[in-house]
């Protein structure tokens, strides 16, 4: 009877041969997924800017409505992983790393302009050569200055501002902010290792990824974030790019008159989507664009820092609303 079953498996796997098929692939299967169908999906690509490699995530059909999501401390990229799939079937989402930061290249210090103004030069640089000359701007944190910075450049490319926790105005800097302006005062080795100590440790990059988040929506934030960006701040060399960019945020907040007067006249739409328990960026800062611009929309919403994590669904369905009354 054994011989008899092991005869008849022997000669089913050989018609399945014959066939050209293998028992493995005999089974039915779902079709596999092509480029086209899946365009919602990101890729992951970079581009030599300043003669380094700038990474960026890029996802949907380039003749939608481009849609730049500019990341903020001490992330990249990565924290619009799931936002970009909610928002690419219907429009064209580029979301870069800046140098030292994510997947692009991290030349040192004294090799590299780390700063505010030449961030935005080599985003400003990437969007040109893939010829964006028309995008609205996602910015958070790091990304508010660097989209401000774009805006001044070019105000007339701006089709509209989402802000989420990202600030303009003076009123926005409060006590967190207290020991960075005694930095910029006075950049002596000891300010410098104060906030190397205090704020590039891991403790410090979970707390951003944690703190102000209601405590029965701390399960939505996954370890992995904070984990991810300290990896990467520990790379050698990488704290010392981040001392300079602390120091290099004091030139942001002597350009917010002129970024507020931009704002006057050229009158960008606005989506504020704001974590009212940020301690970074308290939501002190987000009302003050009210002042200048005639069209918002404002959402406080109960969390923190990094609002995706606990208001992806909300924030990207308030995103698609805008885009669609805005996007030129």
């Amino acid at each position: 009877m054994k011989n008899k079953m092991f005869n008849l498996l022997v000669s089913g796997i050989a018609l399945l041969m014959i066939a050209g098929l293998t028992p493995l692939t005999a089974q039915a299967s779902e079709p596999q997924a092509t480029a086209d169908s899946r365009i919602a999906d990101a890729r992951f690509r970079s581009m030599e800017i300043q003669g380094i490699d700038i990474a960026y995530r890029e996802a949907g059909d380039p003749s939608n409505p481009a849609l730049v999501l500019l990341h903020g401390f001490p992330t990249s990229s990565h924290m619009f992983r799931e936002l970009i799939p909610q928002l690419a079937d219907k429009y064209h989402v580029i979301a870069p790393d800046y140098p030292g930061f994510g997947a692009s290249a991290m030349p040192a210090v004294d090799e590299f302009d780390y700063s505010f103004a030449n961030f935005a030069n080599v985003v400003n640089e990437l969007l040109e050569k893939k010829s964006v000359d028309k995008y609205a701007m996602y910015v958070m944190d790091y990304g508010a200055p660097v989209g401000f910075r774009l805006f001044a450049k070019h105000p007339e490319r701006v089709s509209g501002f989402i802000i989420q926790n990202g600030n303009a105005y003076d009123e926005g800097l409060e006590a967190f902010w207290d020991p960075i302006k005694a930095y910029w005062a006075d950049s002596s080795a000891k300010n410098r290792e104060q906030l190397r100590d205090a704020l590039l440790t891991i403790d410090a990059t979970k707390w951003q990824w944690t703190h102000g988040i209601p405590e029965d929506k701390l399960e939505l934030v996954s370890p992995d974030n904070w984990h991810h960006d300290q990896y990467l701040l520990e790379r050698p060399g990488n704290k010392d790019i981040q001392l300079a960019m602390f120091l290099s945020y004091g030139t942001n907040v002597t350009e917010y008159p002129v970024w507020q007067e931009l704002f006057r006249e050229h009158q960008p739409p606005a989506l504020i989507v704001w974590g009212k328990g940020d301690y970074i960026f308290p939501a002190s800062g987000a009302h003050p664009y009210e002042r200048d611009l005639k069209s918002v929309e404002k959402h406080i919403i109960d969390t923190g820092h990094f609002a995706l994590e606990t208001h992806l669904d909300f924030i990207s369905g308030k995103i698609d609303t805008f885009m669609k009354r805005t996007a030129g």
